[in-house]
């Protein structure tokens, strides 16, 4: 064993969950920022030092240093083995707003949303809807992730990832929503039994919808 990679594996070891949270962001802003992002997505590494290795040999960050590494590599190694927990429930502090309303949103368990940034910044939401009419407005800003619960389970699903029921007879805080599943066939449930009067994806939500 190298001592290059005797340093990085002790480097990484030593890290606590806090920081390597942190860490993790940071190597977020720096991927999105100095590295190849298609390949990045398609790297296949089980440890922070397996994937520093291989990011360095494909170039796929060039212009970055050791340590800018280090924090890439922790974040694509988490990323892809779903341990990237920096949201791990959608549990808004009490007194956090909507950016958008105004409301507390800890006070809809059943409607929260969150984005959160590549630096670690969250933004929570009362609904979809509200969470939408920040997104088409702030296209530009790095979004690391952004999670909706499935209205059945009440579970965080990936936003991106989800089917969306709009014009249906449920309500939320804000009035009519997007109502958020994880999977096609929930979708189509709810959509019969509340009179839904469609299923679309994300990148098919447009900004007349929220309004």
């Amino acid at each position: 064993m190298t001592k290059t990679v005797i340093a990085a594996t002790l480097f990484a070891a030593t890290l606590t969950a806090d920081t390597q949270t942190l860490m993790a962001a940071k190597g977020a802003k720096i991927a999105h920022l100095f590295c190849d992002q298609k390949q990045l997505e398609r790297l296949e590494a089980k440890s922070p030092r397996e994937a520093k290795a291989k990011i360095a040999a494909q170039n796929l960050c060039p212009h970055i240093n050791t340590r800018q590494l280090d924090a890439v590599a922790l974040y694509v190694t988490q990323k892809r083995s779903g341990t990237n927990t920096l949201i791990e429930t959608l549990k808004p502090p009490k007194d956090a707003k909507c950016p958008i309303c105004g409301m507390f949103v800890a006070k809809y368990p059943k409607w929260v949303t969150v984005m959160q940034t590549a630096t670690g910044k969250k933004l929570w939401f009362d609904g979809v809807k509200d969470m939408m009419k920040y997104y088409f407005n702030h296209r530009q800003e790095q979004l690391e992730k952004i999670l909706v619960n499935d209205f059945y389970t009440l579970k965080p699903i990936d936003a991106k990832s989800a089917w969306y029921v709009i014009g249906s007879n449920v309500y939320g805080p804000m009035g009519e929503e997007l109502i958020p599943f994880k999977t096609k066939e929930d979708a189509q449930t709810f959509q019969k039994e509340h009179f839904g009067r469609k299923i679309i994806r994300f990148n098919e939500i447009k900004e007349r919808y929220l309004y």
